[in-house]
């Protein structure tokens, strides 16, 4: 199986079960009968629960992460296992769990905090219809967006202030935005992408990156380098981090040939260090 093939179920695989889970809608199987919505992003990363009737929102701090592949050589899927901390006035008042398979939940519950009282939750067997929406929240700024419908970005800071948005727009019918939480530039503070399939061979994912900066306690758009004759990638294509080495990689496939590309932040910019070529696929 050469490389576009296994690229193009990746991203299929991927769009299934980052881009359209989101968010989960979860029952008590216990009174009292409660139900939430819960949004998270990469790893568990960016997550809370808005409870149903309710305006207001409960932020989620991650606790744990785990990819359970134990299964996968009877050809299942890898599961996901999250525990988050329920934060009120700074405080942590409960605990949420959840383990998330190929677009469904199982062994979900909420541990209440004030008396350990443990609440069973399911999904409903009658699913709503997905409207796309996406959200997070992220250093206390609401980030709202959508995977399929359109392209607006919004982010709510806690200042009240608003931020709107156009993200690149979805080119490849039957095409999905994905979106990613990370620390890109490696400063300690995670950051949130957004991807699309490229217009050309729809093999590799286009980046839109927003930088979160703490002192001014806004996100900011990774401007893209000026590219020259020894950068391959003309933008910010499947990228991918290197945390010990603190670098980006990028991919991209020009002619027969996969390119890759690797750069360093330096002065708070994106700079060029390598590249290399795959040999041309038979």
């Amino acid at each position: 199986m050469n490389k576009t093939v296994i690229l193009l179920l990746l991203i299929i695989y991927s769009s299934l079960t980052q881009s359209k889970a989101q968010p989960f809608l979860l029952k008590s199987q216990t009174k009292p009968s409660f139900s939430f919505k819960i949004y998270y992003g990469s790893k568990g990363k960016g997550a809370f629960v808005q409870y149903t009737g309710q305006k207001g929102i409960i932020p989620l701090r991650l606790k744990s992460y785990k990819r359970d592949s134990t299964d996968r050589e009877y050809g299942q899927p890898d599961e996901q296992v999250y525990f988050w901390d329920e934060i009120v006035d700074g405080k942590m008042s409960g605990t949420y769990s959840l383990r998330e398979g190929l677009r469904y939940i199982t062994d979900a519950w909420y541990l209440r905090g004030r008396d350990n009282r443990k609440f069973d939750l399911e999904e409903p067997k009658e699913k709503e219809e997905y409207d796309g929406v996406g959200k997070y929240l992220l250093h206390g700024t609401l980030i709202e967006f959508n995977h399929f419908y359109n392209d607006t970005l919004i982010f709510r800071y806690p200042n009240k202030t608003v931020s709107v948005l156009i993200l690149p727009e979805i080119i490849q019918p039957g095409g999905a935005r994905q979106s990613h939480i990370a620390d890109y530039n490696f400063d300690g503070y995670d950051d949130v992408g957004f991807s699309v399939t490229d217009a050309g061979m729809g093999v590799y994912q286009q980046y839109t990156i927003y930088l979160y900066n703490p002192k001014y306690q806004q996100f900011y758009k990774l401007q893209e380098p000026e590219y020259n004759e020894k950068i391959k990638c003309s933008c910010l294509c499947d990228v991918t981090v290197d945390e010990k080495k603190k670098e980006l990689r990028t991919s991209c496939r020009g002619g027969a040939r996969w390119w890759h590309d690797v750069w360093r932040f330096k002065n708070s910019k994106l700079e060029w260090v390598s590249s290399k070529a795959e040999p041309p696929e038979n």
